[in-house]
């Protein structure tokens, strides 16, 4: 499939048309963040680590809904990206990131990984997947239901703000960008063999009751990459940003200062 003509998606402070809050005051000292979401996800994903690096980071925030391949999602952010910028990642923004590390590892010089995986998708996962595909084009989306929440955040998590707003970013989103991301992680490449290659200061994060990449896909990534932290936050599952927004801020700050 044709990717879609380049369109402005980074902006400073962008927050994907959700928040109109003014972006933060920028000074030469900020350092360039670039935050990928992962599946379904949209900017506030990221709204509560923007805000709390707004004194130290210039963030932007990649929309990775409108290409069905992580090549052409990493093409089309680098388009946009500062010349240089550390990145930050989430699940399906961990293989957009290691992408990008693949076509231009020079402009990036920091990197933090949460909740992903270096390993191309599994024959199970993968079925489930296409099952999810096949029944979306005979129906109607359904977005991130009830049902589905226990395999994305913490059982704590459920019922109660953050459990809504996992749905409502589902819904923002849409069925026609979720086929299309769907259809760039069944594709993904192998990202192990590269991993050794990553010479870039690496934060590498994960809930400890994630699901979905469980905390030895981030061992295998950490195992992989050189002087990288790994960090297991606990009561968590696979959206550390909305499920422990301050650790995550905390985190952050940490790697980003080291």
């Amino acid at each position: 499939m044709t990717p879609a003509p380049l369109a402005p998606e980074l902006l400073p402070g962008h927050r994907g048309g959700i928040d109109d809050r003014p972006a933060p005051t920028m000074t030469t000292d900020l350092a360039p963040l670039l935050f990928l979401p992962g599946l379904l996800n949209d900017a506030v994903l990221w709204r509560a680590s923007i805000d709390a690096l707004a004194d130290r980071a210039a963030a932007s925030v990649a929309d990775l809904t409108l290409d069905d391949s992580v090549a052409a999602m990493a093409r089309r952010t680098l388009a946009v990206a500062p010349p240089r910028f550390g990145l930050v990642a989430l699940s399906m923004g961990g293989y957009v990131a290691f992408e990008i590390l693949r076509q231009a590892p020079e402009r990036v010089t920091r990197l933090a990984l949460f909740d992903t995986a270096a390993a191309p998708e599994t024959t199970e996962r993968a079925a489930t997947r296409r099952q999810g595909m096949d029944q979306l084009k005979v129906g109607r989306f359904a977005g991130v239901t009830t049902r589905l929440l226990p395999k994305l955040v913490h059982a704590s998590h459920v019922h109660g703000p953050v459990g809504e707003g996992v749905k409502a970013m589902a819904e923002r989103v849409g069925g026609a960008a979720f086929l299309r991301q769907q259809r760039a992680i069944l594709d993904r490449p192998d990202s192990r063999p590269t991993l050794a290659t990553i010479r870039v200061p690496t934060l590498v994060a994960v809930g400890a009751d994630d699901v979905l990449t469980p905390p030895a896909l981030a061992r295998e990534i950490h195992q992989g990459i050189a002087g990288s932290c790994l960090h297991v936050l606990d009561k968590c599952g696979h959206l550390p940003p909305l499920e422990r927004p301050e650790a995550t801020g905390a985190l952050l700050r940490e790697w980003l200062e080291a």
